[in-house]
């Protein structure tokens, strides 16, 4: 599955499986409008980019966005928007959708009122965890996922060491760090991220 999986930048992320699935499109070379399901973790400009999700959108693609960013779904259309609330799960367009917590615990950027999202998405009968901009928060502990993909690039996130000592906990077959390289974080955190790794969890470096 991990084949099926690109980072355009930052945490602009494509799933393609039954359904092509875009986390937070971000400078987007590419008008594809092939998205069945565009998920938006949170509303921050490098997440939340309007004209990038116009590159993706088709007009019958469903916008996902956190219930607090209802303002921005009323843009898209209420007939291809759903709004998620942390601990919903849902099925759209045949994909099995949860929504989960994701925060800052000892930064100001992410606070957890605000309702801001992960997911975890079952594509082809694997569960791929979407971290979002957050911290190691205890909830994420406890999430079942065979991929993660999380933050490691520090300042509004996790840093590097906090990222590996999450998931040397949650134990993961794979994990795919994201939100580094550009705009926080330097290119080679992904390197010492992957040496922090525990033995058995694999690390794919796509960017």
């Amino acid at each position: 599955m991990t084949e099926r999986i690109t980072i355009n930048a930052h945490s602009s992320i494509r799933v393609e499986g039954e359904k092509i699935i875009y986390f937070d499109p971000f400078k987007l070379s590419e008008e594809k409008h092939d998205a069945d399901i565009i998920l938006i973790t949170h509303a921050h400009f490098d997440h939340y980019s309007p004209e990038d999700i116009e590159k993706a959108a088709r007009p019958d693609t469903v916008i996902v966005m956190p219930e607090t960013m209802i303002e921005q779904a009323v843009m898209f259309g209420a007939e291809t928007s759903v709004l998620l609330r942390p601990g919903d799960s849902r099925i759209i367009s045949g994909i099995a959708v949860e929504a989960v917590p994701s925060y800052n615990t000892n930064k100001p950027m992410h606070p957890k009122a605000n309702g801001w999202l992960g997911y975890i998405v079952t594509v082809d009968g694997t569960r791929i965890y979407v971290a979002g901009d957050m911290d190691a928060i205890p909830e994420a502990e406890n999430f079942s996922c065979d991929i993660a993909m999380i933050p490691i690039g520090g300042t509004y996130t996790m840093n590097v060491p906090e990222a590996a000592e999450l998931i040397n906990k949650m134990k993961p077959k794979t994990v795919i760090p994201t939100h580094y390289g550009d705009i926080v974080g330097d290119i080679k955190d992904g390197s010492s991220f992957a040496a922090m790794i525990n033995e058995g969890i694999k690390t794919v470096l796509k960017i």
